[in-house]
This record gives structure tokens, C-alpha cells and sequence, in this order.
């Protein structure tokens, strides 16, 4: 099954799979929230994925588990770094995304630093 935006909206984890400059799939679970037709994604700034989004926007993205093994196939996407100042608002949609452990995760994360290192995504489905 292809999931929908539907599908991957509801999804507790998602597989994002980015690209190298050679083409190689890096998947990664994830956690994502919803809003409106995207959905949002808070990262490390400095992490490969940001570097892999910043040499290509193309993803895919699929349901999966805790682990990462994929429940659903794959959906083209693109991914794009939101600029800093939404870094509060990506925080604050995976927090009432994921409850109290997303609440948790945030707080932690923002006594790490947070604010200053972590940027948000934002991810699209392709139209097609």
C-alpha cells in the first residue's frame, strides 16, 4: 500500500529516506506533526540529513516502526530546512503531537541546546 498524506499524518513513526550526492537511500525513523498539508520535523541542525536535504529535496517517506522497518512502501517527497525562527513552532506541534512524551522529549532537547542547534523540516508528499 502507498500511503497517503492521510496515513503518514496519523502514523506514530515515519521512514524518511534521504539521498546522497551518489544517489544512496539513507532512511532514518522519525517522528513528524501534522500541519495543514505538511508535516513538520525538528532535527539536529548539523545532522547528515540536513546535508543530504541541502544537496537534494528529494525524500520518501513511508510508515514504519520504532525501528525503522517500513509497515507501508514509499511516497516521493521533498523536504525543505525552515528557517529558525519556526524552530519554537516545530517544537510545540511535536509536543502536542506526541503528549506528555513529546513534552518530555522537548524539554530535554531544549536543555541540550536545543533552540540553538536543532532546526525544523518541513516535508511535502509530491503531487502526482
Amino acid at each position: 500500500m502507498i500511503p497517503t498524506f492521510a496515513d503518514l499524518a496519523k502514523a506514530q513513526y515515519i521512514l524518511l529516506t534521504t539521498f546522497t550526492k551518489d544517489g544512496r537511500a539513507k532512511p532514518t525513523p522519525i517522528w513528524t506533526a501534522p500541519d495543514k498539508d505538511r508535516l513538520l520535523v525538528i532535527t539536529q541542525g548539523n545532522s547528515w540529513k540536513v546535508k543530504r536535504i541541502r544537496n537534494t529535496p528529494r525524500v520518501t517517506m513511508a510508515t514504519c516502526t520504532m525501528r525503522g522497518r517500513p509497515t507501508s512502501e514509499a511516497v516521493e517527497g521533498t523536504a525543505a530546512l525552515l528557517d529558525k525562527s519556526q524552530t519554537g513552532t516545530v517544537y510545540d506541534a511535536i509536543g502536542k503531537r506526541y503528549g506528555i512524551v513529546g513534552t518530555v522529549f522537548n524539554f530535554f532537547s531544549k536543555l541540550r541546546g536545543g533552540m540553538e542547534n536543532n532546526i525544523g523540516l518541513e516535508l511535502r508528499v509530491a503531487q502526482g
